[in-house]
């Protein structure tokens, strides 16, 4: 290896290494910043985003394109995700945070119910292990 190639090596390594540093103090920033939000508050919003990632994917998206990012594959997962995680945080969260939750679910359940073609048996739809079934 020349001596050429080692100063660009070093080079490199200082500027990562800068670059580590920097990003270390978001990341400690950040870590600070969600400490002071409730659980409550992390559990929620994480379920509101599994939630409208899985109404797009059952095509409920506002707008023309809303029939082309339908993807029931998709929207399966995650709507099996949610009903997973709901039922979790749920005795964590409380009746009154866990029911608007559960009501959004149940209504992704139907919507996925309404817009796929081949039905799902009762019980064996997205999430329906962890809810049961969904009419």
């Amino acid at each position: 290896m020349s001596t050429s190639d080692n100063n660009s090596d070093t080079r490199h390594s200082f500027d990562a290494t800068a670059e580590d540093a920097h990003g270390h103090a978001d990341a400690a920033s950040e870590m600070r910043d969600i400490a002071e939000v409730p659980a409550i508050e992390v559990i929620t919003t994480a379920a509101v985003h599994l939630m409208s990632a899985a109404a797009v994917k059952c095509g409920l998206a506002a707008g023309p394109d809303a029939e082309e990012l339908k993807d029931l594959d998709e929207a399966r997962k995650l709507i099996t995700a949610l009903a997973g995680f709901v039922t979790a945080a749920a005795p964590e969260i409380g009746s009154q945070h866990a029911g608007p939750l559960r009501d959004g679910l149940r209504s992704l359940q139907l919507a996925f119910r309404e817009a796929s073609t081949i039905p799902d048996a009762p019980g064996k739809g997205p999430g329906e292990k962890y809810t049961g079934a969904v009419n």
